[in-house]
């Protein structure tokens, strides 16, 4: 461990003129927002949030990527302090306590505190003292408090941007900036060799920034955090045994680290956690922090560290295996914003998504090493079968050369953890079929409004859409329950048939619903060329068809409608709509896979 802190300061004692010295203690200062269990909020100290972890219901930031962030940074501290855990029987000592070891937490911060001091004189967290440009300037802190809008000052807290911050609010943005911070030229400092004309060229984004996030989510902060406290000996996961936090590291300086040092790096958990991909300096006065100097700091590529990130799925690159002559290359998988987190379960539970077996892929994507770590914690009975968590799924989407964050995701599934087991993957595999169920029937559900759209001698793309939409939002509830209600020991077979036909009472609700709302136009219907024909395509023949391709996306549902029954003989035109037998793909899985969508292109 380190040495105590410099004599020269010590938070809020005096500088050497004598005056009171600027200091704001991350230790004992209220700064972290959290949630209590009764619903109210609160900002917490360092220490306080350990203490109260088990009153807390989870951390409420600013944004969604900032919450992320700020639960890394509580995770690295946990980490270090503990010094493990080194496997689940040490975990589950912990776990069987009712609070966190906030004793070991309050020496471990005490024996560090000079680091955590934000204004501190030489060592400000997470910042570098005396980072100063040629000119000496700096800039207005709209580059690090993410919810100031770039030109668009509409439907925001911040629409005059943001002029001053409280070193609370301060502190937060500056352990988000260095997760999240958008790619583009920043400020070049001083003393940093990388600098052409006064400018940093970009880097990429900060590392949470490449990342789906996911994290499982408990009942409390307290659950929460150890449940992502992952053992060192978990499976196809490293951790080195140095693995060290920033803030035992020596003070960073306005270069990057040494080339030797990088290559070494990251050491595992507590370095990736708060790796310093940015050089930060808050200016302050009296009032609070009303400038900032932020430029580039370490890069760190996200080819290939599936072994090092437990906290996103990846998925395999072949263009990126292509371009660096490697065998098997691994980028983390990005959230997509237009998609719910069920939609992706594959993912989660398996380390699948629809379409790689037809692609003949070989571990196209790998789940979240933490879902492993609770899997494993299951399978040894550290955790019941039937515990439930909820894997919160968050991200940013950028935009224009990752220079600006589009859009933030956030959104979570429940899951049982049953659903994990590698040893009995039946409910596992039930629940990604029944994605793939509910796909295939929003899918037919678009092709009704499609073939309506063409009786009435309209445009399909739009309301095809539509109708998708309109699908899956009303699916969404009720899936989310579905899964929920998973038990062990349950039938994979009839948790399916009962989802099938739960998914084709409300779907052809809802196509009913489309046929009625059809207009005249398409009542009268018109004649369709297709390539066994022509046809007299109506809204009723439609609808017809629409029940008849339901039951075969469906099959495991109950027996087809009286009324609906006389639609097998109705011959389905070979050219119309694709119906269900057209796989769907998975958006993410089969994005281009180029070097200008991904982050890693735009590192050093």
């Amino acid at each position: 461990m380190p040495s105590e802190p410099p004599p020269d300061h010590q938070p809020g004692g005096a500088s050497e003129t004598g005056e009171a010295a600027a200091s704001f203690d991350l230790i004992t200062e209220p700064w972290l927002p959290a949630q209590h269990l009764d619903g109210t909020e609160a900002e917490l100290s360092l220490l306080g949030v350990f203490e109260q972890a088990h009153r807390v219901r989870r951390l409420v930031g600013d944004l969604p990527t900032q919450e992320f962030a700020l639960l890394r940074l509580l995770l690295a501290i946990l980490h270090d302090a503990l010094d493990g855990p080194a496997d689940p029987e040490e975990w589950a000592d912990y776990w069987e306590d009712d609070r966190l070891p906030a004793d070991r937490v309050r020496e471990y911060l005490a024996a560090h505190r000079h680091r955590f001091d934000l204004l501190h004189p030489l060592t400000p967290f997470f910042q570098v003292a005396g980072l100063h440009t040629a000119k000496g300037d700096m800039t207005s802190l709209d580059r690090i408090v993410a919810d100031v809008p770039a030109n668009d000052r509409f439907f925001t807290m911040r629409a005059r941007g943001a002029d001053r911050l409280t070193p609370a609010e301060a502190a937060r943005w500056v352990v988000h900036a260095h997760a999240y911070d958008p790619s583009g030229i920043k400020s070049g400092a001083v003393g940093d060799p990388r600098v052409k004309g006064g400018k940093g060229y970009p880097q990429g984004v900060g590392w949470s920034g490449n990342l789906g996030g996911v994290f499982a989510e408990g009942d409390t902060l307290r659950d929460t955090l150890l449940l992502n406290l992952i053992a060192t000996d978990t499976a196809n996961f490293r951790a080195d045994s140095d693995d060290r936090p920033a803030w035992r590291r020596e003070p960073s300086t306005a270069a990057q680290a040494g080339a030797v040092e990088l290559a070494t790096r990251p050491s595992g958990v507590r370095d990736l956690y708060t790796w310093q991909t940015r050089r930060i300096r808050l200016h302050h006065d009296a009032d609070g922090i009303h400038g900032v100097l932020l430029c580039y700091g370490d890069p760190l590529t996200p080819r290939n560290m599936h072994y090092r990130e437990p906290m996103t799925a990846w998925r395999r690159s072949p263009a990126q295996e292509k371009k660096h002559k490697l065998p098997q290359v691994y980028l983390p998988r990005e959230h997509d914003p237009a998609r719910t987190a069920w939609r992706g379960l594959g993912a989660l539970v398996a380390g699948q998504v629809r379409g790689a077996e037809q692609r003949q892929e070989a571990a196209a994507v790998v789940r979240p090493r933490i879902l492993d770590w609770i899997a494993g914690l299951t399978v040894e009975g550290f955790l019941p079968q039937d515990y439930l968590i909820r894997a919160r799924l968050v991200g940013a989407r950028y935009g224009t050369q990752q220079s600006v964050i589009d859009d933030v995701i956030d959104d979570s599934v429940p899951l049982p953890v049953v659903l994990l087991h590698d040893r009995d993957r039946g409910l596992g595999q039930a629940a990604i079929d029944a994605v793939t169920d509910a796909d295939s029937a929003i899918g037919v559900l678009g092709d009704l409004a499609s073939d309506i759209a063409v009786a009435a001698g309209a445009d399909t793309d739009g309301p095809r859409d539509k109708a998708r939409d309109l699908g899956f939002g009303e699916l969404d509830a009720p899936f989310r329950t579905w899964l929920a209600e998973i038990r062990p020991g349950q039938d994979p077979q009839e948790r399916r048939r009962d989802w099938q036909r739960q998914a084709r009472r409300l779907v052809s609700s809802l196509g009913d619903q489309l046929v009625d709302n059809a207009p005249q136009a398409a009542w009268d219907g018109r004649i369709v060329a297709t390539g066994n024909g022509s046809h007299w395509l109506t809204a009723a023949s439609a609808q017809l068809w629409f029940h008849r391709r339901l039951r075969k996306a469906l099959p495991l549902a109950a027996a087809p409608d009286a009324d609906t029954a006389d639609a097998d003989d109705i011959p389905v035109p070979a050219d119309a709509a694709p119906g269900p037998d057209t796989p769907v793909p998975d958006a993410d899985a089969t994005a281009e896979d180029s070097d200008d969508q991904n982050p890693e292109a735009h590192a050093s």
